[in-house]
């Protein structure tokens, strides 16, 4: 079946795959039972399964149901597993584009990017846009607390098109609650500096990528609508 003594001794070692018994030699001893398995095992392995896993999985398929459970399982892994990729990938190709852009290497500037690329981050695009005080005011606070923001961040942002597509009004209850979190975070993020806040908003508008974009209408009414509430708009000021 091509698999080496040395495999075989491994699997008998971890308990993945045991023989029958041994002989007065100590030779280990298997029967089609154990080669039936040792074909489960390999299917698996090219499947993508680790040995761990093929360990916990292999005694729970003894019918088509089961068997189908397993690879539904799997399958779902290794599509997460393309997801991460993927956005590997583009974060691999955005920040490329940023160094053909630039005169001189500034890994500092690649952390900065990269670490808002990988928290999944539609700011990214703030790190490249912005002026140098309005990039250290989002990469000033912790990573932990920056990840949890931004992450509190993007979820706003999915129920943001939620609430849209939903026909929610930015003005009803909801919107007002979207408003007041989305708020919070955005200064959180970037701290309560009306100037910050200012050009963060200009940036948004010119640079901000599509997805970010097609929340704005949205965005806008329910902000407005909740600054009208508290009786203070910070936008209200000309930022041309």
């Amino acid at each position: 079946m091509g698999v080496t003594v040395r495999t075989m001794q491994y699997y008998d070692k971890i308990g993945l795959l045991l023989p029958s018994a041994q002989s007065e030699g100590g030779l280990r001893l298997y029967t089609n039972k154990e080669v039936v398995k040792l074909h489960q095992i390999l299917s698996m392995k090219r499947l993508g399964f680790t040995l761990e896993e093929i360990k916990k999985w292999l005694p729970a398929q003894n019918t088509p149901g089961e068997v189908s459970d397993v690879l539904l399982r799997q399958a779902e892994e290794l599509r997460e597993k393309i997801r991460s990729m993927s956005e590997i990938l583009a974060a691999i190709e955005k920040l490329n584009g940023e160094v053909l852009q630039t005169n001189n290497v500034d890994w500092a500037e690649y952390a900065e990017i990269l670490s808002l690329l990988q928290a999944k981050s539609e700011l990214y695009w703030a790190a490249k846009h912005l002026s140098d005080e309005v990039s250290v005011a989002l990469t000033s606070i912790s990573d932990e607390t920056a990840d949890s923001l931004i992450e509190k961040q993007n979820r706003l942002l999915e129920q943001a098109e939620r609430l849209h597509k939903k026909g929610i009004s930015p003005e009803s209850a909801q919107g007002q609650e979207f408003a007041k979190g989305f708020w919070e975070v955005t200064t959180a993020l970037v701290g309560d500096d009306l100037e910050v806040l200012l050009k963060l908003q200009v940036v948004a508008q010119e640079h901000g990528d599509e997805k970010w974009k097609s929340k704005q209408g949205f965005i806008g009414a329910a902000l407005r609508f909740y600054f009208e509430t508290l009786g203070h708009n910070p936008f209200t000021k000309d930022i041309g």
